[in-house]
């Protein structure tokens, strides 16, 4: 048996409501082929079928294998066969207290997946004892109890020894009289700075061009004043999402048309956090509007 196409796996499992489900989307986050509740005996002929997906192949395949699965007793064999053809392989266990889990359980009143006929507490042992030999294979032990919504991405991904992914930025313009974009995560309007459409040599340029910026700089005093204050804003802002694991922002910087003050506004501010060092990108999509 030679080594497979796929050169990462990462097998999550643990108890349940410990975060697997959550774990499983960071990793799909950070790139790897996502696969949730696979048996462990199917594991090779998944990763013998993603050898011819290039997104498999580069980035890896993250799967969630646990007791529904239904043949864990399998698993410490097939992980070694596996381990030995998979050149960065490990297993990621979760757990949490019995208290914590109970709490969980009830919070979104789910019943255990052991089955029905069962409490939960009883379900927990019972699962404890059907994963003890896993837990025991496991590469990575992460103990979720004291993990929030904003600590579990970073603390999961600081086990995995996996930095955060940067923070892209999108910077785009609109027109109001066009509408608001639906995806955006903050709207800024510019309509009070003078607009250059009333202008009669500006009104056919866009806010790319330079006249354009330089009008705007012209008629408006406290242009600096109001681009620091802004660029302030975000630079306090932007890093808090980073923390509790936002990895994109979209900007919408809006002015009448879409085609001037607001295009202008996103030129600025694209070049300002692109010398920051951000991963920005722009986009100006009522530009070719009249």
């Amino acid at each position: 048996m030679g080594i497979y196409n796929v050169k990462k796996l990462v097998v999550v499992t643990g108890l349940s409501g410990s975060g697997k489900s959550s774990t499983l989307n960071i990793l799909e986050d950070q790139g790897l082929f996502a696969v949730d509740n696979i048996p462990a005996a199917l594991l090779p002929q998944l990763l013998e079928l993603l050898g011819t997906h290039d997104s498999a192949v580069v980035n890896g395949v993250a799967v969630v294998v646990d007791v529904r699965g239904k043949d864990l007793d399998r698993f410490v064999t097939i992980s070694r066969e596996i381990r030995a053809r998979v050149e960065d392989f490990s297993v990621v266990f979760l757990d949490a207290t019995d208290e914590v889990l109970v709490q969980r359980f009830n919070t979104t009143r789910r019943s255990h997946p052991l089955g029905d006929g069962v409490t939960i507490l009883e379900g927990i042992k019972r699962e404890r004892d059907l994963l003890a030999s896993i837990r025991q294979e496991a590469d990575i032990i992460v103990d979720t109890s004291n993990l929030d919504i904003r600590s579990f991405r970073p603390a999961l991904l600081k086990a995995l020894g996996s930095p955060d992914p940067q923070l892209t930025v999108l910077f785009s313009s609109f027109g109001f009289k066009h509408g608001i974009p639906n995806d955006s995560d903050y709207v800024m309007d510019v309509r009070f700075l003078p607009n250059p459409y009333y202008v009669p040599s500006l009104r056919d340029l866009t806010g790319t061009d330079e006249p354009v910026k330089q009008y705007i700089k012209e008629q408006f005093p406290d242009w600096e004043v109001f681009l620091d204050k802004t660029v302030d804003f975000f630079e306090f802002l932007l890093p808090q999402y980073g923390r509790v694991g936002k990895s994109s922002m979209h900007i919408a910087i809006g002015c009448t048309g879409g085609r001037h003050r607001s295009v202008a506004m996103v030129e600025w501010l694209e070049l300002i956090f692109e010398e920051q060092g951000y991963r920005v990108t722009s986009s100006h999509r009522d530009i070719d509007k009249h």
